[in-house]
């Protein structure tokens, strides 16, 4: 019995849907991460990138649990001595939310280049109309 092994040309991307209205942002970021990866696929191999388009929409309507808002915060540096920015939650959620599910889900796909792939096919709208609607995507649910 042979193994399966995936080539580049014979992946078949779909497209879904994720609303993040009164979900947790973590929850959503790691479904999001499985479907860009193509964990959900029979076909999956892990030396291939084989993962889906995603649209996650209201972004702004995500939430967080317990004092993650006040208590959580978002760090860069901006490459300058010294200069280690942070923001808290309630400002970055409040600003823009579609970087808090953008980081959220960054840091759930691989640090490589099938990472970064993957990050390219994912699209983040803060309310509930997205730009994609000639694509046909499913919605997903979890």
């Amino acid at each position: 019995m042979s193994t399966y092994m995936p080539k580049a040309g014979q992946i078949d991307r779909k497209w879904y849907v994720i609303d993040a209205a009164g979900k947790p942002l973590g929850r959503v970021a790691v479904e999001a991460a499985d479907l860009l990866r193509g964990k959900n696929k029979p076909t999956f191999a892990p030396h291939v990138d084989c993962g889906d388009h995603v649209i996650i929409i209201n972004c702004a309507q995500a939430v967080l649990t317990g004092n993650k808002l006040q208590n959580k915060y978002s760090y860069h540096h901006t490459g300058y001595i010294g200069h280690m920015k942070s923001v808290r939650y309630d400002t970055l959620m409040r600003e823009n939310p579609t970087k808090a599910m953008e980081l959220a889900v960054s840091g759930m796909v691989p640090s490589n280049t099938i990472g970064r792939a993957a990050l390219t096919r994912l699209r983040l709208f803060a309310g509930s109309e997205h730009t994609h609607a000639a694509q046909q995507p499913t919605a997903w649910e979890f």
